[in-house]
């Protein structure tokens, strides 16, 4: 079976066993759609979903009490993929982009994408040969994602501007 992870449980909300989560998909409303999660490999059906901007509130079929809870903080929450919402073209699941070669467009390899850390403009971190580096997916910085053979190409000059 194909997971992504959807969202990462912060804490404990309330004293009837509902978490506060950080959503990773592009809006927290999508999270209402997902039906059944993953936690520890464990199976919990949603039994609801409150959004409030990027985290949302989630009640868990399983999870009674806030010490039930409490024990869920700091885990991340997978769906199937299939459960998930399509997304629009040109937008992608951090889980597929995570594992790609970044390689700049007039040739050469930067590196292997690490990380990819949700903002307004996403901040992607690689494994290179010397060590860690993160670079903001500014406009004009990615040319391209080929998702099927995990290759992500970048403008060198552009990625040369936003890199860190």
């Amino acid at each position: 079976m194909d997971y992504l992870t959807v969202a990462t449980v912060l804490k404990p909300q309330g004293i009837r066993g509902e978490v506060k989560v950080k959503v990773h998909l592009d809006n927290a409303e999508d999270l209402k759609k997902i039906r059944q999660v993953f936690i520890s490999g464990e199976k919990y059906a949603v039994l609801n979903v409150r959004a409030a901007g990027e985290f949302a509130y989630v009640a868990l079929r399983g999870v009674a009490d806030r010490n039930a809870a409490e024990l869920l903080r700091g885990k991340e929450i997978d769906a199937l993929r299939e459960d998930c919402p399509p997304l629009p073209e040109g937008r992608y699941y951090i889980g597929d982009l995570t594992g790609c070669k970044v390689v700049f467009s007039n040739g050469g390899e930067v590196g292997e994408v690490i990380s990819v850390t949700p903002a307004k403009t996403d901040i992607f971190t690689l494994e290179t040969p010397n060590g860690e580096l993160s670079f903001a997916a500014a406009e004009g910085v990615i040319d391209g994602v080929d998702l099927e053979n995990k290759i992500i190409t970048v403008d060198k000059k552009r990625f040369k501007e936003v890199s860190i």
